[in-house]
């Protein structure tokens, strides 16, 4: 834990160094030349954080499907949300095989001590939920998200970028799971709000779709359960899907069909990814020695 801390520190330094400067000059400036800077410094925290974390726990990563990936595509990436350790996997997954994630951030996140500084510096989309009653009042506040998560989605145009969204909007739980009555048996049900946002601000740019699966075969574990190497083991399932060109236009608000049409399209991944994680945690179980 001391060593991932001072990690951070480190390069969370060198980035909100890059990001001063980058306040300093011309806006176009700053993007066309200190974005990349500042992408490559939080590319260099992921990769050290990876390889200590892989040098001091035993958990074997059996990761398939990544051979198709590009370094310099845009994405848009969905996954399942479980725990804080899918952040880990996922940056270790993918890190330097696709552009740096950018997550999609609940607003409170951004005043978590050091790291919501360095989310803020890096673009991420920062987005508020409001309540059903504060919508009925101010039905305005439904559009403060999509603003957002246009003008973050218009600052990723410039450089190769991989827009990340959890679409369960929360972490699976076994009460989660019973409250909503979800029909999936691995899956809380998932929400298309935020990748329609994403891709109204920048589906032409999109080249796929990466959908990934984590499972853990021994139960879901805590961020710390990983730090003191309790997980055996974690499978990793991507697919490359094609996004359908009806859902890369047209105003997701407002068209009633569009937002039919998005629905059939995450049930239709959603329940091949049900699917997946049930053969996922059988694949996991199986005894096998750390490479």
């Amino acid at each position: 834990m001391v060593i991932v801390t001072v990690n951070t520190l480190l390069w969370c330094g060198l980035l909100f160094l890059a990001s001063l400067i980058k306040w300093m000059v011309p806006a176009r400036l700053g993007r066309r030349v200190l974005d990349p800077v500042i992408n490559q410094f939080a590319t260099l925290w992921v990769a050290c954080n990876s390889v200590w974390l892989g040098w001091s726990t035993p958990t074997t990563m059996l990761v398939e499907g990544a051979e198709e990936l590009r370094y310099n595509n845009w994405y848009l990436v969905n996954c399942n949300h479980q725990s804080w350790v899918d952040i880990f996997v996922l940056q270790n997954t993918l890190n330097r095989r696709i552009p740096l994630l950018k997550f999609f951030l609940k607003q409170e996140l951004i005043y978590v001590p050091v790291i919501g500084l360095a989310w803020w510096a890096l673009d991420f989309p920062f987005m508020k939920r409001h309540s059903r009653d504060a919508l009925r009042k101010n039905p305005a506040l439904r559009n403060q998200d999509r603003e957002s998560a246009r003008r973050s989605c218009a600052k990723f145009a410039h450089v190769p970028t991989s827009v990340m969204n959890f679409a369960e909007g929360t972490r699976f739980t076994a009460q989660k799971h019973a409250t909503q009555a979800s029909p999936y048996r691995h899956l809380l049900k998932p929400k298309t709000g935020a990748i329609a946002m994403a891709l109204e601000a920048m589906g032409s740019q999109f080249q796929a779709l990466v959908d990934v699966s984590i499972a853990y075969p021994d139960g879901i574990p805590t961020f710390w359960d990983y730090l003191c190497g309790r997980v055996r083991c974690v499978v990793v399932r991507i697919r490359l899907l094609d996004i359908p060109p009806e859902l890369r236009q047209g105003d997701y608000e407002q068209d009633r069909a569009l937002r039919k049409a998005f629905a059939r399209w995450i049930d239709e991944i959603w329940a091949k990814k049900d699917q997946d994680l049930e053969e996922m945690l059988v694949l996991g179980r199986a005894p096998r020695a750390k490479p």
